[in-house]
């Protein structure tokens, strides 16, 4: 019994000298506990930290999904966050040393300049966008229609490379106003998936869902790439 009220004591003063070196939380902290997605800037590395109110002897709790070490290993080091008012938001490792520092650069998004690393970002998870599709999510076979329901042609969009673009191939059976466009290439536009014909300008289309894209500027009788 000694020695378990012992192991209690011991606990609880680690506590608490945990939480005497922390100061509360101040409004600019509160504003952070939740989930946040972390990120690189061009978003091809992403994973997920989660702020927390619980001290430790360095600040406070942050946990980080299982894939941000192998995409930061510098997270394997961090030891706790502190955001004081007027202050930067920083990761701290167990010596209180800052590993990342975030500015804020607008609502719910955090910036830092990171040495070997490029330029990191937090944004709330809530507000973050969805990552951009690659091109290999989205190759393969789409019926090219109206809204309305009318077929137009049957495309299959591949990964092999065309100049800068990937090829696209027509099936026969082609409406006639779609055959003469002799559509060849795709590419991926950031959000945007665009089809580009033998002359002229490209097709562009804005996603509706994982298996839908509308064309843009919509017309009377919208145009849509359905995955079959």
């Amino acid at each position: 019994m000694i020695g378990r009220l012992g192991l209690i004591a011991v606990a609880l003063a680690i506590s608490g000298a945990a939480a005497a070196q922390t100061p509360p939380l101040g409004e600019s902290a509160k504003g952070m506990i939740g989930t946040w997605e972390f990120s690189n800037a061009d978003r091809d590395r992403i994973c997920t930290a989660t702020f927390k109110s619980d001290a430790t002897p360095v600040g406070y709790k942050v946990e980080f999904d299982k894939s941000c070490v192998a995409l930061f290993p510098i997270i394997a080091d961090v030891a706790g966050w502190i955001f004081p008012d007027n202050d930067l938001l920083r990761f701290v490792d167990a010596h209180k040393k800052t590993l990342v520092e975030f500015s804020a650069v607008e609502d719910n998004i955090y910036e830092a300049p990171t040495p070997g690393l490029g330029v990191l970002f937090l944004q709330n998870a809530a507000s973050a966008p969805a990552p951009e599709k690659s091109a290999q999510q989205v190759a393969g076979s789409w019926l090219l229609k109206r809204e309305s329901g009318a077929t137009l042609c049957r495309l299959t969009l591949t990964t092999t490379a065309a100049d800068d673009n990937f090829t696209l191939s027509v099936q026969p059976g082609c409406d006639p106003t779609i055959a003469k466009l002799n559509f060849g290439q795709w590419r991926m536009d950031r959000d945007d998936l665009m089809v580009y014909p033998a002359r002229g300008n490209p097709w562009r289309f804005e996603a509706d869902d994982d298996n839908t894209w509308r064309r843009v500027p919509e017309s009377a009788d919208p145009i849509l790439l359905v995955r079959q």
